[in-house]
């Protein structure tokens, strides 16, 4: 009798005595890039060390780069956790990239009001057909790959590389897109519960029923790469370091610019070492900073300034090429303009201040002395003595013999002996 209650106790405690399963939840919400990339493969670690049942990914995403979305789906195929992509909240896509990742989880689920789709690669030289089909052929050939593994609708997922077609969530469960649909994370872990899943070391059965979700975010440094993976932000720190720099070469020991322009132009250079960079656009930028330098140096009347602005301009558009890709990437041509102008304004204005400065009278110094006016203290034949400010000075008369006591202006200085010319004779002030 003891140990039939001690087994009924048992049998109903039991479900109160058994740790709840762990479930890992991290969030995509942007481009496809390698910060994001190495962000789901830290996902994927820290699902599998911490034994979690699933790692869920939130994934809203218009799209990115090809070699990122290989990453991740080679990881991904590969995981011995399951994975799980949740396409939300409402209104979120799985777009172009987004589609492979999605078809390449173990169970594929999208919130009301999402979309999937649109996966046509982007990138080589458009007027190249013959590139752009070996591209479309590739990236056709990579989505049948995934489709067939995770036993979804291959034919869709080709159409949507080839013809760039997009469903929304209710297509998508009718057409073998994705698993469920479903509102919520908690609805989606529900539904989760008792689903077998293929992994590499065999079938799993999911245990997500009232499991604990411990959500995993991006450290701060990876949101910093992440951000700067953009190619706005990356062309802005590439801007910004040019300036930095320049400034700290037009007033040395300044420090802060030098300090900025360094550290942006490092984090410019990572950014732009993860995008598709056109180097001959990189060289006419880096020669255009040249030339501004030189023209700090020199002032060559607005011509090495000119120089520098077009040379900017048609770096700056060339930057980033086309490259295979998911989404279209490039900076911004309002940008590029705006940036062309400010640095065009600000060389005019260096330059009109230097141009005033060549043009200015030297106001101290021995130079100063020129243009200035006194009176002779000796007969000049044609040297003499002369007093000027107040100062008695060596004098050469320019225009023959001047007398005591007149009044005389300094025409030229030369071993400190004042050229000098009557002032009747010559141009008053």
């Amino acid at each position: 009798m003891k140990h039939i209650i001690i087994s009924c106790l048992f049998l109903l405690l039991s479900p109160f005595l058994t740790e709840a399963q762990k479930v890992i939840s991290i969030k995509i919400d942007g481009t496809i890039n390698p910060a994001s990339a190495e962000f789901i493969r830290n996902g994927i670690e820290k699902a599998v060390s911490e034994k979690a049942e699933c790692l869920i990914i939130h994934l809203n995403t218009p799209g990115g780069l090809l070699k990122s979305t290989r990453a991740i789906v080679g990881d991904m195929l590969d995981a011995t956790v399951p994975i799980i992509v949740f396409v939300s909240p409402a209104g979120a896509q799985a777009g172009s990239a987004g589609v492979f990742i999605t078809m390449a989880a173990n169970i594929a689920a999208m919130a009301p009001g999402t979309n999937i789709g649109a996966a046509h690669p982007v990138g080589g030289q458009q007027s190249d057909t013959i590139m752009s089909e070996k591209i479309t052929n590739d990236a056709a050939a990579f989505i049948r790959t995934i489709a067939e593994k995770r036993k979804r609708n291959v034919e869709w997922a080709e159409e949507a590389v080839r013809k760039s077609v997009s469903i929304t969530e209710i297509e998508a469960l009718q057409k073998n897109v994705v698993n469920m649909v479903v509102s919520t994370e908690q609805q989606l872990l529900d539904e989760l519960d008792g689903q077998q899943v293929d992994l590499p070391s065999g079938v799993k059965t999911l245990k997500t029923k009232n499991a604990n979700v411990e959500e995993f975010g991006m450290g701060w440094i990876e949101r910093v790469l992440n951000l700067i993976s953009d190619p706005n932000i990356a062309y802005i720190l590439l801007m910004l370091g040019f300036y930095g720099i320049l400034f700290e070469l037009y007033s040395p020991g300044a420090i802060v610019p030098g300090i900025v322009g360094v550290i942006s132009l490092v984090l410019a250079l990572y950014s732009l070492n993860n995008l598709p960079v056109n180097y001959a656009g990189l060289a006419l930028i880096i020669f255009g900073v040249i030339l501004f330098i030189l023209e700090i140096q020199i002032i060559s009347h607005g011509i090495l300034a000119i120089g520098g602005v077009l040379s900017l301009l048609i770096g700056s558009l060339m930057l980033i090429r086309t490259s295979p890709s998911f989404e279209f990437l490039a900076i911004s041509k309002s940008l590029i303009i705006a940036t062309t102008i400010v640095t065009a304004l600000f060389f005019l204005f260096i330059i009109s201040m230097g141009l005033k400065a060549q043009r200015k009278r030297p106001v101290s110094g021995i130079e100063g002395m020129i243009g200035e006016t006194g009176e002779t203290l000796t007969d000049l034949h044609p040297t003499g003595s002369v007093r000027v400010h107040g100062e008695v000075w060596k004098a050469e008369a320019v225009t023959g013999q001047i007398q005591e006591a007149k009044k005389i202006k300094v025409v030229a200085i030369k071993d400190l002996t004042l050229y000098v010319e009557e002032l009747s004779r010559g141009a008053s002030l």
